[in-house]
């Protein structure tokens, strides 16, 4: 190949090139576009009032107690209580463990276990452990009470928590008539 067909290789690149950016910017001319000052778009959002919101909130924490209590079994909140004995003892006069005792729970006032260390939520808490209060923590209990130590990640089936609290209820001097 000779120098002369190696400039015309040269020569067609570099005006397919010139080409190229020659119709880019022909092209700007063309259809000129002015940019905005502020890119992008405002969108406006309504504000929700926050007695909306509690409202649903409120709508959301009430629970039919008596029938999640129906779904319930003594026999298997037993079985799914053992996810619960390396923590929380359940027979009468066996002390705390990592967890407070867990007799007579039902009927008590949330963080009363004398001889345990419970978090400033749950001393702060004031109130008992009712069947809906039960409830509610088992599900989630760092969601329920903020602030609280127990790590553990809850019951979301409300047959399993039912079955629990009947089986907590069970365990005490004078358990609570349920719903």
């Amino acid at each position: 190949m000779d120098s002369f067909e190696l400039n015309k290789i040269i020569a067609a690149v570099l005006m397919v090139a010139l080409l190229v950016i020659g119709i880019g910017k022909i092209s700007n001319v063309i259809f000129h576009v002015d940019k905005p000052e502020k890119p992008g778009f405002a969108v406006e959002v309504a504000q929700v009032s926050s007695s909306a919101s509690a409202q649903e909130e409120k709508i959301e924490e009430k629970v039919d107690i008596s029938l999640i209590m129906a779904q319930g079994d003594v026999g298997s909140g037993e079985q799914i209580f053992k996810k619960c004995v390396a923590c929380h003892s359940i027979a009468k006069g066996e002390g705390n463990k990592i967890g407070p005792a867990l007799y007579n729970v039902v009927g008590r006032k949330i963080g009363s276990v004398e001889d345990y260390k419970y978090s400033n939520a749950l001393i702060e808490y004031g109130k008992e452990w009712n069947f809906e209060e039960l409830n509610g923590f088992l599900e989630k209990p760092t969601a329920y009470i903020k602030g609280t130590k127990m790590a553990f990640a809850g019951l979301r089936k409300e047959e399993d928590r039912a079955s629990v609290i009947k089986y907590l209820n069970q365990n005490s001097d004078n358990p609570v008539p349920l719903p």
